[in-house]
């Protein structure tokens, strides 16, 4: 078992600047984007300095599918399936701790909505 400490973006302005701008990010740290309802999410990196993983989440916490992102770049990077949530973490994050598609994620902001 892994904690995160993640930074939670549910509002439109907290989603749309996310970890923009940012130096550094502790390996434990990361950010969650909470949207209103399950849709294609899609993640760019056009003002983000930081090389991220995005993992999409289903409301179960089911792992969707993982995206590695490279920073300062305009591709769009979506899930395979509506997904409500998306957790950026640093790049290499996921792989070190071999966390993979299909594996859940536990916490309060899905247990509700198993």
């Amino acid at each position: 078992m892994y904690q995160i400490d993640a930074q939670v973006a549910q509002t439109p302005e907290q989603r749309q600047i996310g970890l923009m701008f940012r130096k550094e990010m502790p390996q434990t740290e990361g950010m969650i984007f909470v949207f209103e309802q399950p849709a294609t999410q899609c993640f760019w990196m056009k003002n983000t300095l930081l090389p991220l993983t995005a993992a999409f989440v289903a409301d179960d916490g089911r792992i969707v599918n993982l995206a590695d992102m490279k920073p300062l770049t305009e591709e769009s990077h979506c899930s395979d399936e509506p997904v409500r949530f998306v957790l950026e973490m640093n790049q290499g994050w996921f792989a070190k701790k071999n966390i993979k598609k299909g594996a859940k994620l536990g916490g309060d902001l899905f247990a509700a909505r198993r």
